[in-house]
């Protein structure tokens, strides 16, 4: 056990004194039994102010591919600083960047750069609109585009698809009035929406994997199916790799399932922790940036600091033939393995969905889980609650059961995380019969 949680709990009651919420991402407060403050963090450990130290399998969310303070990526940051923060004129890094993503993304033919995964939609959404002449965009139920107003939509109770409602009080409403919300999926479905609309859709977007909603993969022949319509209708087929992007491996998951789209949004592992984002995608597309026919700006785009991480980023995971991404994913079989064993001995119904180095652990009597209905039926408090328990124990999961393993995890973290998890699995299973954990 660790050493509790008090000097977290009084920089939060400090926090909401000038903080609003005493957090700055509203996915903080998920955390239980409060949100933590952290301290430091290296490879693949976090310490918070009150001394504990987790795994840690949160990740920022999904950015540090390469652990906390990787050598590499300090260095790069700290040479670049000394040389500037923020110049507002272009600088070589922005094009060695550029070169990196072009190399390795299959649909980037031009980048254009911005600091946040929602910027980076915004941008691919305004490109697609521009460049069809059309309005409408096709988007499915339980993916996560970012929060911005005009793809920002409340989770479905039905897997059938239906109206975008707001996602949060104070949205426009009449930003979502184009947005035709659909089930992932369902070929069906989607071939209906284009029947419907014919020539009026923009784009489809689209993970291509459901990271965010249970590690949800697409069914066999899915995305190609959604290549052949769009293609078919002249719509922009836009891959959100946001989170899928430099961490399934230097081309992504267009890359790995072999499909590939117009537009692409990268964000979060690309540069390893700073705040970067890009859209890349067909040169004719990405030229209406260049003709100023699109307006894309921002104070810091293309900051030096951040291309300089993102490079430095790059060219770790590039070594040795992409060694990194060995490493991790058996480091990942090893410990989604030792889980599911734990689980089974435990008599816990636990569902493991993976792709690559991200893992998706649920609470549910359904096997497999394979669609966004049967991900709405997990039993999510429950899992809350264990990961609660993991958080005591010195492990650090996000509460909606979303694991990221890093190129820091070694051996040694996945099987001390085993004995944890064990442990806390325990401890639940103690709580939930009305004992003492």
């Amino acid at each position: 056990m660790g050493a509790g949680f008090d000097g977290s709990r009084r920089l939060y009651e400090e926090s909401k004194q000038v903080l609003a919420a005493g957090v700055s991402s509203n996915l903080r407060l998920a955390m239980k039994p409060v949100p933590i403050f952290a301290e430091r963090a290296e490879g693949s450990r976090l310490y918070d102010v009150d001394g504990n130290d987790y795994i840690d399998y949160m990740l920022a969310y999904g950015p540090q591919i390469l652990g906390h303070a990787h050598p590499r990526f300090v260095e790069a940051v700290r040479r670049q600083a000394a040389l500037g923060q923020a110049f507002g004129t272009q600088h070589r890094g922005e094009i060695d960047l550029a070169r990196k993503i072009v190399e390795h993304v299959p649909s980037a033919e031009s980048v254009s750069l911005s600091s946040t995964g929602s910027e980076a939609v915004h941008v691919a959404l305004r490109l697609a609109r521009a460049f069809t002449g059309r309005t409408k965009i096709v988007r499915f139920e339980g993916q996560y585009h970012g929060w911005f107003d005009n793809v920002f939509v409340a989770p479905a109770a039905s897997p059938r698809g239906g109206s975008a409602l707001p996602g949060t009080a104070g949205q426009d409403p009449l930003a979502l009035a184009e947005i035709e919300l659909l089930p992932w999926n369902d070929v069906e479905a989607l071939e209906a929406c284009f029947r419907r609309h014919r020539d009026k859709i923009a784009a489809v977007i689209t993970e291509p994997i459901m990271c965010n909603s249970g590690c949800l993969p697409p069914a066999p022949g899915y995305l190609e199916r959604l290549r052949a319509v769009t293609s078919a209708h002249g719509s922009v087929l836009i891959f959100d790799e946001v989170i899928t992007g430099f961490r399934l491996g230097l081309g992504g998951a267009q890359a790995a399932l072999g499909v590939t789209p117009d537009l692409t949004t990268l964000g979060k592992a690309v540069a390893g922790g700073m705040p970067l984002s890009a859209v890349a995608g067909r040169g004719d597309i990405m030229a209406l940036i260049a003709s100023d026919r699109v307006t894309h700006m921002g104070t810091l785009n293309g900051n030096p600091l951040c291309t300089a991480a993102a490079v430095a980023t790059i060219e770790a995971l590039e070594e040795d033939g992409g060694a990194a991404y060995r490493r991790m994913e058996e480091l990942t079989d090893l410990l989604t393995g030792l889980l599911a064993e734990i689980a089974a001995r435990e008599g816990l119904p636990l569902v493991i969905n993976r792709c690559g180095p991200v893992f998706h652990t649920m609470f549910s009597e359904e096997r497999p889980v394979t669609r966004y209905e049967q991900f709405l039926r997990r039993d999510a408090s429950r899992f809350a609650e264990l990961a609660a328990i993991l958080m005591e124990e010195g492990v650090l999961v996000r509460p909606s059961g979303l694991w990221y393993v890093s190129a820091a995890h070694t051996r040694a973290d996945a099987e001390d995380t085993a004995d944890k998890f064990e442990r806390g699995a325990r401890r639940l299973k103690g709580r939930r019969a009305g004992g003492r954990a």
